[in-house]
């Protein structure tokens, strides 16, 4: 099955589905974790995409082809990778907020609150009217109509959401919008002559990456860049709300500096970065950047030849096309937590979460497979390119590939074995410690994925690139 997922990736980026047979994906059936939606072979597909990229510039580079290999037990241990870290034999805690979560509202419908930022946090209870406290919360939801508390929290500059069922999300304008469009693009904004990859004996040797990302999905797409070479600099700034144990896990292989875009000066620093760049990623919804100068066409014009990936939570078209979002909140919308909550009932009642953040990380590894074909492209023909995706396409790729018949779904385990865990886990000295994490999943036969540098705090190193 994860071969027939990979085969509904590659025609997106122009790439012929035969080239899925090239790829060696240990034939694990869903499910592997307890959720009817597939997503071990999605997660074997998406990095399986990304090998397939990865070989292409090997290719490009030396005339040589790689072996591509995929376990879809580890690929799928990866979608909750910041679950398996530990810290000087510590394990990192990756608790959400208290009163983050699912409250019944009016009417037997359910809204979710998205609150691990405290500034969404804020919002929520604001709109609320009520202390941070759980009780509390629950109490005052129970008052609000739904989908009136979702408008609220969203014009309070919050994210959440009311809990849909799939039929419900398929009648939305929105999911009509996200309907029309792949599950990603890759587009020519701009010329420029062809650039031939920067010297050295990986695939990405020398290749320069801006990661202006922030939680998981952007993040974890540079990371995966740097797995192969890449220079990868991430860009956030002391202000922005973070969660700081996301940086233990999609930290490696990364340089992390401040930057604040409201100060002119900080703002030509990261000028003179891009001019020097080769990709640039972003996170931030639609025109967020473009307000800054750094829209894809701005940045297309300050350095011709570079590749912009850009996502956002609902995609560029539609009525939430500026609408904040996470994983969490598209899988409320869509129908997913309704779903996995008939399926597979938590302690309290009402809907639930898949045990993982599959939508997060395939839109990562999605982008770093999107970066790369443009990164071949602008090797073969020259150009300035964009590639897009969003949170929502990449989670109506997830439920479009069906769900686990209900017969099958009995006695799934909650946990991976502990000897597959620990053969996939490696170690490495941070500024913080000693950690033990996963590594990485895609087996190359010429050139092992590794992370060249280790996580580190946000801001710990200068605004500079390294020397190539």
């Amino acid at each position: 099955m994860s071969h027939d997922a990979l085969r509904t990736i590659l025609p997106v980026v122009g790439w012929n589905p035969t080239l899925a047979e090239q790829v060696d994906i240990t034939a694990v059936a869903d499910p592997i974790l307890p959720t009817p939606f597939r997503i071990g072979e999605t997660s074997a597909a998406a990095l399986g995409a990304v090998g397939l990229a990865v070989s292409d510039l090997w290719e490009w580079r030396t005339g040589r082809r790689q072996e591509v290999a995929v376990d879809t037990r580890q690929a799928t241990a990866s979608l909750r990778s910041g679950h398996y870290m530990t810290i000087d034999g510590t394990p990192v805690s990756t608790e959400r907020n208290a009163v983050m979560g699912t409250y019944p509202a009016k009417n037997g419908r359910w809204s979710y609150l998205h609150c691990n930022f405290p500034n969404h946090r804020a919002a929520a209870l604001s709109v609320l009217g009520v202390p941070e406290d759980r009780q509390a919360v629950r109490k005052a939801v129970a008052e609000w109509d739904a989908l009136e508390l979702e408008e609220a929290i969203i014009a309070a500059k919050g994210a959440g959401g009311m809990v849909r069922t799939m039929d419900e999300w398929a009648k939305h304008p929105q999911a009509a919008a996200i309907a029309s469009l792949p599950l990603l693009e890759v587009l020519k904004i701009g010329d420029s002559t062809p650039e031939k990859l920067p010297d050295g004996d990986r695939p990405l040797s020398g290749v320069r990456v801006l990661d202006l990302t922030r939680v998981l999905a952007g993040p974890t797409c540079a990371r995966t860049l740097a797995e192969h070479g890449a220079d990868v600099l991430k860009i956030t700034a002391k202000h922005l709300p973070n969660l700081g144990y996301q940086e233990f896990d999609t930290g490696h292989g990364k340089l992390s500096a401040h930057l604040d875009l409201r100060q002119p000066k900080d703002v030509e620093t990261l000028r003179g970065l891009v001019r020097e760049a080769d990709v640039f990623s972003q996170g931030y919804r639609p025109g967020t950047l473009g307000n800054r100068g750094f829209s894809p066409e701005a940045l297309a014009q300050l350095r011709p030849g570079i590749v912009v990936v850009s996502l956002c939570a609902f995609s560029h078209v539609g009525p939430w096309a500026s609408r904040r979002g996470f994983d969490t909140v598209v899988q409320t919308v869509s129908g997913i937590t309704m779903r996995q909550g008939e399926l597979f009932p938590g302690a309290a009642p009402g809907p639930q979460f898949y045990p993982v953040s599959a939508i997060d990380y395939l839109t990562g590894y999605l982008m770093a497979f999107g970066a790369m074909v443009a990164l071949g492209r602008r090797a073969r023909e020259g150009g300035s390119w964009l590639v897009r995706i969003s949170l929502a396409q990449t989670g109506r790729w997830l439920v479009g590939r069906g769900q686990v018949p209900e017969s099958q779904l009995q006695g799934v385990p909650k946990e991976l074995t502990a000897d597959d865990l620990k053969r996939w886990s490696m170690s490495s000295d941070t500024p913080g410690g000693r950690l033990d994490h996963l590594g990485p999943v895609i087996r190359l036969s010429e050139t092992p994925p590794r992370w060249a540098r280790p996580s580190v705090p946000l801001g710990y190193h200068e605004p500079v690139w390294p020397a190539r």
